[in-house]
């Protein structure tokens, strides 16, 4: 495998990419990029899985299961292998050393073969998240895909980068005076922790996924993936290819293996105890991740977790195009992102913009036709929204309408491709900021598409309430808009105490809840939504170790 002249190139355009955070993919999003047969022959093989058993020959495999249906209807049928995890772990360990051994390059390079691997399969691994999340096809073909590529070889350039700050070997020598100098001859090897757990989600399993996998096993580490049960698929097709290429490169294919459990079983807390468990990477809710860091004291554990994220409308000097870029904010994949915009803090006196001022009522109703305009088509509807992706999802907005007074109601959307669909609208609800009963309503996480227009009684207010969002529940983005200097620095300054990843003014193509690799940072690390961020330096210098050995020159 001549993985240096393949993969070394694209490795140095990544490691150039975090140093300068230019844009730069060398994964295309547009469907048509990877050729003229890719569609038919993605769909056929996404299909060709479907009712089948899932092999993967790793070993302590005691039983078959799995029940994932389709959010679009369809049973997908495929039975995965369960692990008897007393065999399982033993057996990814024994990898180690030869992975340790290889060496930081080495083992960058085999992760971007892997990733090159999955690219070439983008058409169908798109259908496979498009069938677990409920994701509409186009965005399931690009976050799942490209996007998600890009995350993963983003976190292997960081993880060559930390790793290879202290060289290999050093000739060290003190002075001694007229006495012959002390000499030593030292070497320095990037040594994995141990296993590192990855817990999948449902919404993005290879998006969320991807960043804290290959930071682990470019830095010598074992992989176990334990994947959402309603999303198994992405990560099952991810752990084939890993093993594949790991095994064509004269590696242990067993340093990546797949742990899917029965229903109800609850394997995740199992694992997340074992003590060859050292790294736990897992996205998903507050209370589960509240409970790994408490717990999984063996571990380092990065957690991303749910966060109430907030804009806060001051003034704007492009009234449209602000309610444009909040509208498609609110109906991409029907609010199910992590980074979606919840509560929409607006001065009860209203904003100045370009067309005038506004008062709260006309920004709120404003906003609620913009996106029951870009929502007015069925057809662009269903290409946006995708379909909810579990019952909860559906029960909360359905719960929505007794909370305040309902400035934008959902409406059902038919699928025609998939009639099981569950395709509902954004609800936007009214509340007034300064009664208690509406605090505990939008200081709590509303995971989907339901949205909060909070009344404040002043700019001055809302940054006061947005200071004390980020700080007790957490934010994964924050959005503003104000043609006021001392506005957006008190805001920017706000941020910054706070850790919370800011957007402001944003009304053309570029949307808060969207990051893109190499670039921007997902989430801080430095407030209650995320204990880590996607993707810095210390997101992966903690899961190795450099030992030194010294030796007599």
């Amino acid at each position: 495998m001549q993985l240096t002249e393949t993969h070394r190139p694209t490795l140095d355009q990544a490691l150039d990419a975090i140093r300068t955070r230019a844009y730069w993919s060398p994964h295309p999003e547009h469907p048509k990029a990877y050729g003229e047969d890719a569609p038919a022959e993605g769909l056929a093989a996404f299909e060709a899985l479907r009712g089948t058993r899932f092999d993967l020959d790793q070993p302590g495999t005691d039983d078959w299961t799995g029940g994932e249906v389709s959010p679009y209807g369809p049973e997908l049928g495929i039975q995965y292998p369960h692990p008897d995890v007393d065999v399982l772990l033993p057996a990814m360990r024994a990898g180690m050393v030869a992975w340790r051994e290889a060496g930081p390059e080495t083992r960058a390079l085999v992760c971007v073969e892997i990733l090159s691997r999955i690219s070439a399969r983008t058409h169908e691994f798109a259908h496979a998240v498009m069938h677990t999340s409920g994701q509409a096809f186009m965005m399931a073909f690009q976050a799942g895909g490209p996007h998600a590529q890009d995350r993963g070889l983003e976190a292997v350039a960081y993880a060559y980068e930390e790793q290879t700050r202290t060289p290999a070997a050093a000739d060290w020598s003190k002075p001694q005076g007229k006495r012959d100098p002390l000499e030593l001859r030292k070497s320095f090897t990037t040594a994995g922790r141990g296993i590192s757990l990855l817990i999948g989600c449902n919404t993005f399993p290879t998006w969320n996924g991807y960043s804290g996998l290959f930071a682990s096993l470019a830095t010598g580490n074992p992989v176990l993936v334990k994947p959402h049960p309603r999303a198994v698929l992405p990560l099952a097709l991810t752990v084939r290819v890993a093993r594949e290429v790991l095994a064509e490169a004269g590696f242990d294919p067993n340093l990546v293996c797949l742990a899917v459990e029965r229903p109800g079983e609850g394997i995740a807390k199992t694992l997340a105890l074992r003590p060859e468990v050292k790294i736990i990477d897992y996205t998903g809710s507050t209370a589960f991740g509240d409970w790994l860091e408490a717990n999984a004291r063996q571990a380092q554990v990065y957690t991303e977790k749910a966060g109430v994220n907030t804009v806060v409308v001051d003034s704007t000097d492009n009234y449209k195009g602000m309610l444009s870029n909040l509208a498609f904010s609110l109906s991409l994949y029907s609010g199910q992102m992590c980074t979606t915009p919840q509560n929409f803090l607006i001065p009860r006196d209203g904003i100045t913009t370009d067309a005038g001022h506004k008062s709260y009522d006309e920004v709120v109703g404003d906003l609620a036709a913009s996106v029951g305009g870009l929502l007015g088509d069925d057809a662009r509807a269903n290409a946006l929204l995708g379909a909810l992706v579990n019952p909860d999802v559906k029960a909360r907005l359905e719960g929505a309408a007794a909370l305040g007074e309902v400035a934008l109601p959902s409406r059902k959307i038919a699928n025609p491709e998939f009639p099981e669909a569950v395709v509902r609208t954004p609800v936007i609800v009214k509340l007034d900021g300064a009664k208690p009963d509406a605090e505990a309503v939008y200081l709590t996480e509303c995971f989907g598409p339901v949205s909060f227009a909070v009344a404040v009684d002043s700019t001055a207010d809302g940054l006061e309430l947005l200071r004390r969002t980020i700080r007790e529940k957490g934010a994964m983005t924050i959005g503003a808009y104000t043609t006021s200097a001392d506005t957006e620095r008190a805001i920017e300054d706000i941020c910054f105490d706070e850790s919370a990843q800011l957007s402001l003014n944003l009304t053309g193509g570029v949307y808060v809840n969207q990051t893109a690799a190499f670039s921007d940072f997902h989430g801080s690390g430095g407030n209650p939504a995320a204990n880590a961020a996607l993707c810095d330096g210390a997101f992966v210098s903690n899961r190795f170790r450099v030992v030194e050995v010294r030796r007599q020159a």
